[in-house]
């Protein structure tokens, strides 16, 4: 049995990176001294999200870093032994792109760009193409934005693509209308918790739920970091509050297990598949 110890991080990361990289700093040596291989931080943590998804674009727009640059490496460094995900605004010429990386202590190990925006966050982010796993010192990696989880598909691609975890980083808000002041009663909370468990039953992989927590600009947001196992169970959660949620799986074991019989990715059916003669 060997077990990888996994982190899903719920906190409240915005433009002051100096303040971040010290917060990063104490959260992971924590996970360290707990043993942990894999942590998971929010979609933004280096920077920010933005203050509003009115489609206006925001004057106070997040840092933009480039993946080559001090700020990743910084990260890196910080990550040492560990495999840490975090969201950054990256820079490309003249776009910018809401980015997740993966990195270790020898750098970065995977990027992800965002691809589904919701409302008006196309106003400030161009859109990523594709989902891509890739190998780690904890296995076969995958990772998404926030909205992308929405969309089956993105997750079944990372499946199909040999992922045996899914780091899904986000900056998840309460509803934006008719909001409960109890983020538990919250219908967008809700829909979080359900994407979060759907998706790991859907492709029985291990999936590690990151998200900002506390508010920014007008957003509040729901927290709720969380590991899923395989199942679809909540194997721990920070609830709708800052916190960490660890978690211990052993990789091969729990996707060996619920593989086994009924295994969903073997028994699919893409030919049937098909409505009005598109391919789905």
């Amino acid at each position: 049995m060997t077990e990888t110890r996994v982190a899903a991080v719920a906190a409240n990361f915005g433009r002051d990176l100096e303040d971040t990289f010290d917060r990063i700093a104490v959260l992971l040596d924590d996970a360290r001294a707990r043993g942990t291989h894999l942590v998971v931080l929010p979609e933004a943590t280096l920077g920010g999200y933005l203050a509003n998804l009115d489609g206006a674009g925001d004057a106070s727009l997040p840092p933009a870093l480039d993946l080559d640059g001090p700020e990743v490496k910084r990260l890196a460094a910080l990550a040492g032994d560990l495999v840490v995900t975090a969201g950054l605004c990256e820079a490309d010429g003249d776009r910018r792109y809401n980015t997740a990386v993966a990195v270790g202590g020898d750098g970065v190990l995977g990027v992800h760009r965002k691809v589904h925006q919701p409302l008006g966050e196309g106003a400030s982010y161009a859109a990523g193409e594709d989902f891509l796993t890739f190998d780690s010192p904890v296995g076969r990696l995958g990772m998404m934005i926030c909205y992308d989880k929405a969309f089956p598909e993105a997750a079944r691609a990372l499946a199909m693509d040999g992922a045996q975890v899914i780091c899904c980083m986000s900056a998840w808000p309460t509803a934006r209308t008719l909001a409960s002041p109890d983020i538990a009663d919250d219908r967008w909370a809700r829909r979080f918790d359900l994407f979060d468990r759907a998706r790991a039953l859907e492709n029985q992989v291990v999936w590690v739920s990151a998200n900002q927590s506390g508010t920014f600009g007008d957003l509040r947001f729901v927290a709720s970091a969380k590991v899923v196992d395989a199942g679809g169970d909540v194997l721990a959660s920070t609830g709708y509050r800052a916190g960490v949620a660890y978690a211990a799986v052993d990789l091969d074991e729990m996707l060996g297990s619920a593989r086994r019989h009924m295994f969903h990715l073997r028994d699919r059916r893409p030919d049937a598949y098909v409505s009005s003669g598109v391919r789905a």
